[in-house]
């Protein structure tokens, strides 16, 4: 389980996110909204240990992020909002050059077929030629290679087709349903947020998310 607690971030003397406080249990997708610059991304980035934040505490399956960073590292996957992989490549060659960075080995078999489970079936495929849609499930399953039990997605969809968004969703469900894996998934489709997502977590002053995503029936957590 992820506990945040009474967490804060200021840049200067500019807060960005103030006593924000909420769990996220085993194999739950938690969605993350709000306007461009809430936070958003600012929470993510401290959650994947990228950034620190100014006050507050976090734990994970009883690990501290103040004490327990290096272990706490190993059971984090993170899918930043650009994408972050070699364009030269393949994709085979890609999952390998990020596998022997990885915490926990795979082999070339166990790669392909986390590739093929996510319906990215372009192995010998230079990643210059793939869609968006397929740099995005490359992307996603660069994050996955050493099993992390807590995955941060920034918006992980953006910009690429439906289908290719459809299927990443029904990946995603499948990991926190079978893989018990805990998610916090941020995006501006509202929705995608709604389909996907247990509960969601509004951060900053502009109702109209909250307002939105509670018609909608959602469970909603303001900050």
């Amino acid at each position: 389980m992820l506990h945040i607690n009474n967490l804060s971030k200021k840049f200067g003397k500019k807060p960005i996110l103030q006593s924000i406080s909420f769990s996220v249990r085993q194999g739950e997708i938690i969605g993350l909204v709000g306007e461009n610059g809430a936070g958003k991304s600012t929470l993510l980035n401290i959650l994947a240990t990228i950034q620190k934040p100014s006050d507050g505490n976090i734990s994970l399956n009883e690990l501290t992020y103040e004490k327990d960073r290096k272990d706490i590292r190993k059971q984090i996957g993170f899918v930043p909002q650009d994408i972050a992989i070699w364009d030269e490549f393949t994709v085979e060659e890609n999952m390998i050059f990020f596998e022997k960075l990885a915490w926990r080995r795979k082999d070339k078999s166990e790669l392909k077929q986390l590739c093929l489970d996510m319906e990215l079936n372009k192995w010998g495929e230079p990643v210059k030629r793939l869609s968006g849609g397929m740099k995005r499930k490359l992307n996603l399953a660069i994050s996955l290679i050493h099993d992390p039990e807590l995955l941060l997605l920034d918006e992980p969809t953006v910009g690429i087709d439906l289908k290719s968004r459809k299927e990443i969703g029904n990946y995603l469900k499948r990991q926190a349903f079978h893989q018990k894996k805990l998610i916090i998934y941020t995006s501006h489709d509202m929705d995608e947020i709604n389909n996907l997502c247990d509960r969601v977590i509004c951060i900053g002053d502009d109702p109209f998310y909250k307002n939105l995503l509670m018609d909608m029936g959602k469970d909603v957590i303001s900050f």
